[in-house]
């Protein structure tokens, strides 16, 4: 079996390894994680009984495929600190937003590489997931497909400049629904409901429409034709709906997201 690295051990580490030791991709003693917080590294190895290394070097020159999992911020020095110890041969996968392939190989040089972009979802098993290959990772996908397929569902994406719309779209996408999670919860106080009576209302209708579209998804029914079964002509739904209609909300989203891409396409430069 094949070993896999996790350089940067954060929540989107976690959920990866928790995910790829249950889907059994790989056993706990083949999944190597560093980290410059020894606490962090401590609970991980005590979690998932994976193995701590000294340094990103040392976990770079053992492992098959390399996960770089730090903050954008992070990665040019994630990157120096690794670029003498990667094998040949090695998967190297970055899951840090706005970074380029190419912006990798000019450290590393000429390594398979797989750009990431996950979301948050990851962390309870439900995450989607978008990945491109450099020309030389192509033939090895299958084993990222894999680690991301552990933790949701895994699409891929290729041309490397639609990850800047994947990451308006998945990547930003939960806090658009946690933001209308947040104004119906607010909405229904309002309107007199407790609001522990409203959170549970709520929080059960996301899941169950998220569940209900996910399922007939799969036999062939749109959410479009969801929504005009439950928008009964002159019911309850169809008020609701048109107000906003009226107030522009499919074109909000549409600019909201349009502008989500454009600040990505702008944090990649």
């Amino acid at each position: 079996m094949e070993t896999i690295g996790f350089v940067g051990g954060g929540n989107m580490a976690e959920a990866l390894i928790k995910g790829v030791i249950r889907a059994g991709v790989c056993k706990p003693e083949n999944v190597f994680v560093s980290d410059i917080r020894a606490e962090r590294l401590d609970y991980l190895t005590k979690e998932y009984g994976v193995q701590k290394a000294d340094n990103n070097a040392g976990l770079a020159a053992k492992v098959d495929m390399l996960v770089l999992s730090v903050k954008p911020q992070n990665m040019t020095e994630a990157l120096e600190s690794i670029k003498d110890a990667v094998r040949a041969g090695t998967l190297v996968i970055s899951i840090a937003a706005g970074i380029k392939t190419a912006n990798i190989a000019a450290v590393l040089g000429d390594a398979a590489i797989v750009r990431v972009m996950p979301n948050t979802p990851a962390l309870v098993g439900e995450g989607a997931s978008a990945l491109f290959a450099n020309e030389k990772a192509k033939l090895m996908l299958k084993k990222a497909e894999m680690i991301f397929s552990a933790v949701g569902k895994a699409v891929v994406v290729d041309d490397e400049d639609l990850m800047d719309a994947v990451t308006a779209v998945s990547g930003s996408g939960p806090a658009y629904y946690f933001l209308l999670t947040e104004e119906m919860i607010k909405a229904a106080v309002e309107l007199g409901l407790a609001e522990d009576v409203a959170k549970e209302l709520v929080l059960q209708t996301a899941k169950g429409a998220a569940s209900l579209a996910g399922s007939t998804d799969e036999e062939g029914e749109s959410v479009a034709e969801l929504r005009r079964k439950v928008s009964s002509p002159g019911g309850t739904t169809e008020a609701a709906l048109k107000v906003l209609a009226t107030g522009k909300f499919g074109p909000l989203i549409t600019a909201a997201i349009t502008k989500a891409r454009d600040r990505s396409k702008q944090l990649s430069k």
